[in-house]
């Protein structure tokens, strides 16, 4: 796999002597590079529960392989509380937009949060845009960028429930060609699209693989392959070789510290 990284200033210096002045202009468009996110995350009105994320979630190296500039729109698909919505929104400034999407599923989980970011005093350029289900509801086109972050398995675990001797299923996952479906529309061509997700044991079937709340990594860039973006490259800095990926991602001395995988798509 091609390994993305931040952009080395003096090769772009390089670089500029041999473009035209309009690529050159397109590429100093995107400016949202790992110095600005890092500028950011010291900034000191931030919440002291993200601050304390900062070091397992690594966002300075995530955020720019989302490829954005300032007053450009992204989505946070499934931002539970707005770690990365709040994140966003400061980069992109007030030109820009963060759209925190959340179902009440999700918008439940990071209540407490939530709730201390908007008495924090949350970027007024977070755009809140709860929906049911796995619906994205996005204007065609609008969006520059999007990001989920350890979510996307959740649409491919089957539901079970325990029937006194084992856990059964009780409906199919979700029609992740609909998600993908609506999230390829509402990106403008070339807009990015970068997954973090827990990594799977290699070689263990995709069931018993959702079941941990885990994903293959192979299954994963194909399938959403398969459904239309095109595959950019991937970020190893979430990586951890020392996870047992034989274990559901919810034991407590697993959280924030499983193996972690970072694709990164754009739409054609």
């Amino acid at each position: 796999m091609q390994m993305l990284g931040t952009k080395n200033p003096v090769l772009l210096g390089l670089c500029s002597l041999f473009i035209s002045g309009g690529a050159l202009a397109q590429a100093a468009a995107k400016s949202i590079d790992e110095s600005s996110v890092l500028a950011v995350m010291q900034q000191p009105a931030r919440l002291a529960s993200d601050v304390e994320r900062d070091a397992r979630s690594q966002p300075h190296k995530i955020i720019p392989l989302l490829n954005l500039a300032l007053g450009d729109r992204v989505i946070d698909i499934f931002g539970s509380g707005g770690y990365y919505s709040d994140l966003l929104a400061r980069l992109l400034a007030e030109e820009g937009a963060a759209i925190l999407h959340n179902n009440q599923g999700f918008e439940q989980w990071g209540s407490n949060i939530l709730q201390d970011r908007y008495a924090n005093g949350m970027p007024d350029n977070v755009v809140v845009h709860t929906r049911s289900g796995i619906n994205l509801d996005l204007e065609p086109a609008s969006l520059d960028g999007a990001l989920i972050v350890m979510a996307l398995h959740d649409l491919y675990v089957i539901p079970k429930r325990y029937n006194g001797e084992a856990y059964v299923p009780v409906g199919p996952p979700a029609n992740v060609a609909y998600f993908y479906e609506q999230l390829l529309a509402g990106l403008k061509p070339g807009g990015r699209f970068v997954v973090v997700d827990h990594a799977g044991e290699p070689g263990m079937g995709h069931e018993q693989t959702t079941d941990l709340h885990r994903i293959g990594e192979d299954y994963l860039r194909e399938d959403i392959e398969a459904h239309g973006f095109k595959f950019i490259g991937s970020e190893a800095a979430l990586r951890n070789p020392n996870d047992d990926r034989a274990r559901i991602v919810f034991d407590e001395d697993l959280q924030g510290r499983t193996d972690r995988f970072v694709l990164v798509f754009e739409k054609p």
